[in-house]
């Protein structure tokens, strides 16, 4: 009894020691930030006084030129084009970012109330509040996080030099901490730079929580944390970069891998960190010789129907404006996720003999999984043989493959989002092309030689999200444990790690 407490001495001071170590390090962060805000100003300064300059200059050549009336109109004719330029440059469009600010709230709304209901609903009713709570929770913290460093190691562009690879294709740099630069004033394409970072940063508090589905009703709230903080910063964050930071990125411009709004970033990066922690952290206690059915299917389909709806903002507001692209994402999302419902329902129907309500919504997230990397550049027809591979791939990951590997992947996180991410970013390869009603391959590019770019994204998103998500899990079942005692699992996370109950009726 005394070498428990003792222990649990232990892993209670570790943790308050790499609780204090990880908020030492964000306060020194701002110490860099205050020397870019320093150079910026500097460099602001100098660019005053360069301009302070001009007009004496143009003075000058406009004395000169005092003797060709028509050269001096023709001069003045291209600075007011200039100006004219300058204002389109610093003027937002009102239409996208109306559309934006719609999109951004409705991928949040994805994760609460939509995820939180949709895996609550699915956990034994002990557990259903462990399952929210971690939801909630990381809306807050990875808010924080990303303000600090996070925004900054996904889109900082700093060292990038189009098509060739330097150490930032891989991650950002730190000139955007907390947000450095970042004004009412900056811009991101036609729409407000504020609007993209709460945008982007509604995708990065899902992915953790996606992760969540593997572990569930096991481990420590704590270690759930410790992970979820460490892995936003060291996985989530680069590969984020890496496809969608621009010019001299690993994904996007060197490789030339299409990813419009998640396949690897989200989907696969999430589903194989869940796989590894689902093996890492074991089997729940009785797993496969006790019945362990979801505690209310009527949670599930609620948050199923505001995943579904809440996906257009993630794959149509990936457009980054109301236009034809937003148009179609749109379009294509809906058909893939109607025909990755009806198709599993169908294949469970012929296979079981009835058609359930956990099987069809969850083939519709299967859908809307496999059509996020491909929602910017298929038409109808690639959506509807998306949803179909997606309806027939991501049952057998949820079933049998899972029945055949022996892993306990609770809420099927790797089944759905890592098999069904894989499956659509391979098929965006094919269907992107023209003449299967996509919007093109870039010139040069063939349908094979685009899935193998496609392919070699994957391999690298895999391989980097699976080595480092086994490496931050060691660590942090050698500071806090991963899991929670038996009797605590028996108990259920709703009592054992928050001290309250989900419902007391």
């Amino acid at each position: 009894m005394q070498q428990h407490s003792a222990s649990q001495f232990t892993k209670k001071r570790s943790f308050l020691l790499l609780i204090g170590t990880l908020i030492l390090i964000l306060l020194i962060s701002g110490v860099p930030s205050l020397f870019v805000a320093h150079n910026v100003f500097a460099d602001q300064h100098e660019t005053t006084e360069a301009e302070a300059e001009t007009p004496t200059e143009q003075d000058e050549t406009t004395a000169e030129q005092d003797e060709d009336e028509e050269s001096a109109e023709e001069t003045t004719a291209e600075q007011d084009e200039d100006e004219d330029e300058d204002d389109t440059a610093v003027t937002f469009d009102s239409g996208d970012t109306a559309w934006m600010l719609t999109a951004t709230a409705l991928v949040l709304f994805m994760t609460i109330p939509g995820l939180a209901l949709f895996y609550g609903g699915l956990v034994r009713v002990q557990n259903v509040l462990s399952v929210l709570m971690q939801c909630f929770a990381l809306t807050g913290i990875i808010t924080v996080l990303w303000v600090v460093i996070g925004y900054s190691l996904a889109f900082n562009t700093a060292g990038m030099e189009a098509g060739k690879i330097t150490f930032n294709s891989f991650v950002g740099g730190l000139g955007t901490y907390f947000l450095n630069g970042v004004t009412t004033n900056s811009m991101t394409e036609n729409i407000p730079e504020t609007v993209f970072v709460v945008f982007q940063l509604t995708f990065a508090i899902i992915t953790p929580a996606l992760i969540a589905g593997a572990f569930a009703e096991r481990m420590k709230f704590s270690a759930m944390l410790i992970f979820s903080v460490i892995w936003s910063l060291i996985v989530y964050a680069p590969l984020c970069h890496m496809a969608w930071s621009g010019g001299g990125s690993l994904f996007g411009d060197i490789i030339g891998a299409l990813d419009f709004a998640g396949g690897n970033v989200v989907h696969i990066n999430a589903g194989i960190a869940a796989l590894v922690a689902a093996i890492l952290v074991g089997k729940r206690l009785g797993y496969q010789t006790t019945a362990m059915p979801p505690h209310s299917l009527t949670l599930t389909v609620v948050g199923a129907s505001m995943l579904w709806v809440g996906w257009f903002g993630f794959n149509a507001g990936s457009a980054l404006a109301a236009n034809g692209t937003a148009g179609m994402a749109m379009l294509v999302t809906q058909i893939s996720t109607a025909t990755a419902a009806i198709t599993w329902m169908f294949i469970e129907w012929v296979k079981h003999e009835k058609p359930s309500v956990l099987g069809i919504v969850t083939g519709a997230v299967g859908g809307l999984v496999a059509i996020t990397p491909a929602s910017g550049s298929v038409g109808p027809i690639g959506a509807l043989v998306i949803g179909v591979a997606a309806g027939i791939f991501c049952f057998w990951g949820a079933t049998s493959l899972k029945s055949k590997l022996g892993y306990d992947d609770s809420l099927d996180a790797f089944g759905v989002h890592g098999i069904g991410g894989i499956v659509g970013a391979l098929l965006t390869g094919v269907f992107t092309a023209s003449v299967l009603g996509g919007s093109g391959l870039a010139e040069g590019v063939t349908i094979g030689l685009q899935v193998w770019k496609q392919f070699l994204s994957i391999v690298i998103t895999i391989v980097w999200g699976g080595v480092l998500s086994y490496i931050i899990l060691k660590i942090v079942d050698a500071i806090v444990g991963l899991r929670v005692e038996e009797d605590d699992e028996r108990m259920g996370l709703d009592l054992s790690q928050h001290n309250e109950r989900g419902y007391n009726l």
